[in-house]
């Protein structure tokens, strides 16, 4: 399992000036590489409060892009699923407690739908036919999952999961599963990480890209 510092400290030790520009021009091409559907099933607004859960590997970039969705209200980073009650980023990190990295969003549904968060997930978050892991980040922490707050949320979860494969939108079988379990926010110092640390060789190389083609990709719900 690569560390995601350890991938930093090599970053900066070696040629990273040079290498950087080619690294985050083919991360954006990949990113930007399949053209995801929106869903079918689409659930009208319930009040103008909803939360969603989800899971597209390194929380830093999944938490710096939905921070840009319009509509979204807040998003902070964590763990879900597992079975540790009170989950340390060192025992998630070991892979012994059956976490994901994942995120919580509160949303207002009358201005994003729960769907549309999906899409972008499969969209420009995530590979979701990588088993266990996301590009350098190997694990099961790193797993693409979905965390339905509701029975509604589940609904259109496995409704659009169903379309997609139907549809063969990706060249490979979509690993992303549908899972319960509560979500455990993450220590003071991943909330926000984007934000706190733009230049973070890490965040230059795969989350300003997926940022990047948020912005492409969705002008419609896009929030700078």
């Amino acid at each position: 399992m690569i560390n995601r510092a350890t991938l930093g400290a090599v970053l900066i030790a070696g040629a990273a000036a040079v290498a950087l520009p080619a690294m985050i021009a083919v991360q954006r091409a990949d990113a930007m590489a399949v053209n995801v559907p929106p869903a079918s099933l689409v659930l009208p607004a319930q009040g103008n409060r909803e939360v969603a859960v989800l899971a597209g590997g390194c929380f830093w970039g999944v938490e710096a892009v939905y921070e840009h969705v319009k509509g979204v209200i807040d998003v902070r980073s964590g763990y879900a699923g597992g079975s540790v009650i009170r989950p340390s980023y060192a025992g998630v990190s070991s892979g012994s407690t059956g976490h994901a990295e994942a995120v919580r969003i509160t949303f207002d549904p009358s201005q994003v739908s729960y769907a549309e968060l999906l899409r972008i997930l499969f969209a420009v978050v995530a590979d979701p036919t990588q088993v266990d892991r996301q590009g350098p980040d190997v694990g099961t922490q790193y797993r693409t999952a979905i965390f339905p707050q509701s029975s509604a949320q589940e609904r259109v979860a496995k409704a659009y999961l169903a379309q997609l494969r139907a549809a063969h939108v990706f060249p490979r079988p979509i690993a992303t599963k549908i899972e319960h379990g509560r979500f455990s926010q993450a220590e003071a110092y991943h909330q926000d990480f984007m934000r706190k640390n733009p230049n973070h060789p890490y965040i230059v190389v795969h989350d300003r890209p997926k940022v990047a083609a948020l912005r492409q990709q969705f002008p419609a719900v896009w929030k700078g």
